[in-house]
């Protein structure tokens, strides 16, 4: 016997890659699913480095939602993603650019590749995402 493997599906969720959508509904859009997610990772199409993520999380139990963010779409969906940083008041977005890929956990940000990593590595990332209603376990 083989096991099914599964993705990741967001109800409602609409790519930023569809030509019909300009890139602030894409930015704006990011913002709508951290919202509504979760988790959620956020990174370029085709990345390498979601798939990490997201295996990781997978791994854990974790269904992340996935936004690939299009080569086109990428400057507005960061400049939405350090308004967002922003807002929290996290004093690296006035400092840094985000990274991709970005994972947002609770509806805040988490941090990137490595954090998330860090967490694993320390063995804080389950009491985490526990909190954050994304295990039950």
């Amino acid at each position: 016997m083989q096991a099914i493997p599964y993705g990741t599906w967001v109800p409602g969720h609409v790519s930023p890659t569809a030509r019909d959508q300009p890139a602030a509904a894409a930015a704006a859009s990011v913002q709508k699913l951290v919202s509504e997610n979760a988790v959620i990772v956020v990174g370029r199409r085709g990345c390498c480095m979601i798939h990490v993520v997201t295996r990781l999380l997978l791994g854990h139990g974790v269904n992340p939602a996935v936004f690939d963010v299009d080569e086109d779409d990428e400057a507005a969906v960061v400049v939405e993603l350090r308004k967002m940083m922003t807002m929290v008041g996290d004093q690296n977005a006035i400092n840094n650019w985000p990274q991709f890929p970005v994972v947002f956990v609770g509806g805040k940000l988490f941090g990137g590749l490595e954090r998330v990593m860090a967490t694993h590595i320390s063995g804080e990332l389950v009491p985490v995402l526990k909190a954050a209603g994304a295990l039950w376990l």
